[in-house]
């Protein structure tokens, strides 16, 4: 009996602990982010709940490719909502490597939004290590690209690893929390990610909620002009 009991409050300290996200009322430009793990969405019926812009994650490391970004980003480029693609980087991995996996799988047009860093591990690298593998992606990012990259993490190691080392980038910062985040160096964020456990119809489970820091028409001002097609590489392109 006592084991039950245990479990029990056990259970109920976790979801008090976790509860379900809420939208945040006070911002004009909301956005969610999927990858696999939200399975199949249904995107006619997400995109009616006030969702202006979407992030897929399309790779991570080296050889990963997430199994569903080629659908949901062909999806997406039929419907009116504003794009977006991220790589999962790790910092102790082939920076070049990286890059190819990308690339080749993910073409930017006009209206997306730029690609995504998303760097939320450190694979044990000191803060130097990180900052220059980092900035070495970013870089050829934005050659390839033509235009600066977002960077993806969260609060606690942006503080820890990344400040007053990307002041000119857009951030894309994760605090699960109802108060924005706040940045020891004093750099604004572009978007926030408040939480993992938001609820829509569409998608079964969890997905992340988002904001812009701005109107549509900023947001809208941060999207890919027309590029030249020779730049990138097809995202139906598969290895």
């Amino acid at each position: 009996m006592r084991i039950i009991v245990f479990s029990i409050l056990t259970s109920c300290c976790l979801l008090a602990c976790n509860p379900i996200t809420e939208r945040l009322a006070g911002y004009e430009v909301h956005g969610v982010d999927v990858s696999h793990y939200q399975m199949q969405v249904d995107w006619d019926t997400l995109l009616t709940q006030n969702i202006d812009f979407v992030f897929i994650k399309a790779t991570e490391g080296e050889s990963l490719q997430d199994s569903l970004f080629i659908k949901n980003w062909e999806a997406l480029g039929r419907r009116d909502v504003i794009r977006g693609a991220y790589h999962f980087f790790h910092p102790s991995v082939s920076i070049e490597g990286q890059f190819q996996n990308f690339t080749k799988r993910v073409k930017l047009e006009s209206l997306d939004l730029p690609p995504v860093v998303d760097i939320e591990v450190t694979n044990g690298e000191s803060a130097t290590n990180i900052r220059d593998a980092l900035k070495q992606i970013l870089l050829k990012l934005e050659a390839h690209y033509k235009i600066k990259p977002i960077i993806y993490t969260n609060q606690k190691l942006y503080n820890e690893y990344l400040q007053n080392a990307f002041s000119e980038y857009p951030l894309w910062i994760a605090r699960y929390n109802t108060i924005e985040p706040e940045l020891i160096d004093g750099h604004h964020w572009t978007f926030w990610q408040y939480g993992n456990r938001g609820q829509l119809r569409g998608v079964v489970g969890d997905i992340d909620f988002n904001v812009f820091n701005g109107s549509l028409d900023s947001l809208k001002h941060l999207t890919i002009p027309a590029l030249d097609d020779s730049i990138s590489i097809t995202s139906t392109e598969r290895e």
